[in-house]
């Protein structure tokens, strides 16, 4: 046999998600599920808000989210935002990602920055969450002086007293492995997380009835480290006996939902990881939620609709509150 055949023989066959080759390439079926691309906006036409497209290191790059009439100098709260896409899929600039992100700056006024890091399977774990910790580290650089790759929209208008991280899904596992390495690990300028958005996160807790028969589950254990399979690993598991106390948490304020029938994520994460929060002796404040009869991300498929606006008021709140 050539050896471009052989090249073609898949090593997993993940599909309609990906499918990895023996020569390293990566499929991607993007296009059957019609997901695509758009580009960034001087001023979104449902929404004013302005868009820009930054590149934070030779790996990461983001979406930067300004509302309308933005004074020169006024303060806004700053929200690192992951996507989601079990950390083998999505981009921050695709078309449902920046819709959601223009509504979501335009109605709690703040400022966003939308984190494009790498994916599995051609990229490691830890790769991806330390893509993300230098994304954070980068908007905290921006709270001292000496820092040279800076952003005017993050320079002049971030609050550094009201930073915010926040992720959907896979986001959401990310948004947990960074407030856990924030409470052990100090920010550039010593900024602290006020608040972290978990939503429908892509966590695993065994005491969950079938939580190992489950996609997640299977896809974990396809991409993460030969050390971290099962379901014990600190990564995505945050009662793991290996994981440090969820006392450490690294932020003031948690807000965690999921839906009742997440086919992706249980139901049932919201409340035993809040229970879980509140075991360890944490000091902070948490806002758990399950939404009876909503799937994984429901509010991204129809934002209009009821509970999605409950659930994006919630979050709205959640960053707008003093």
């Amino acid at each position: 046999m050539a050896a471009s055949d052989n090249n073609n023989d898949v090593v997993t066959d993940f599909f309609p998600y990906y499918r990895l080759y023996k020569d390293g390439r990566v499929e991607r079926f993007y296009e059957l599920a019609g997901i695509h691309e758009v580009p960034p906006s001087l001023e979104d036409p449902a929404t004013g808000v302005s868009s820009k497209d930054v590149s934070i290191s030779a790996h990461v790059s983001a979406r930067l989210y300004l509302p309308k009439n933005t004074a020169p100098n006024q303060k806004l709260s700053v929200l690192v935002y992951y996507h989601g896409g079990g950390l083998v899929l999505g981009s921050a600039f695709f078309k449902t990602e920046h819709c959601y992100l223009n509504y979501l700056v335009s109605e709690s006024n703040c400022i966003a920055i939308s984190v494009n890091y790498r994916l599995a399977p051609e990229h490691d774990i830890p790769t991806i969450y330390q893509d993300c910790w230098d994304a954070l580290q980068w908007v905290a650089s921006h709270s001292v002086s000496d820092t040279i790759n800076k952003d005017p929209w993050i320079e002049n208008h971030g609050d550094f007293n009201r930073v915010f991280v926040g992720g959907d899904s896979a986001g959401g596992n990310i948004v947990y492995n960074m407030v856990m390495r924030a409470g052990r690990e100090k920010l550039i300028g010593d900024v602290k997380l006020l608040g972290a958005i978990l939503a429908f996160p892509y966590l695993m807790i065994p005491s969950i009835e079938n939580f190992d028969k489950g996609l997640s589950y299977k896809l974990w254990n396809i991409i993460c480290p030969l050390s971290e399979r099962g379901n014990d690993s600190p990564m995505v598991n945050p009662v793991s006996k290996k994981s440090p106390s969820l006392s450490t948490l690294g932020c003031s304020r948690l807000f965690v939902c999921t839906g009742e029938k997440d086919e992706l994520v249980p139901g049932e994460v919201a409340p035993k990881f809040a229970e879980a929060v509140k075991k360890s002796g944490w000091k902070g404040e948490i806002e758990s939620i399950l939404f009876e009869g909503e799937g994984h991300c429901f509010q991204y498929e129809n934002p209009q609709a009821e509970k999605s606006k409950d659930l994006i008021k919630r979050i709205i709140s959640f960053i707008q509150r003093d």
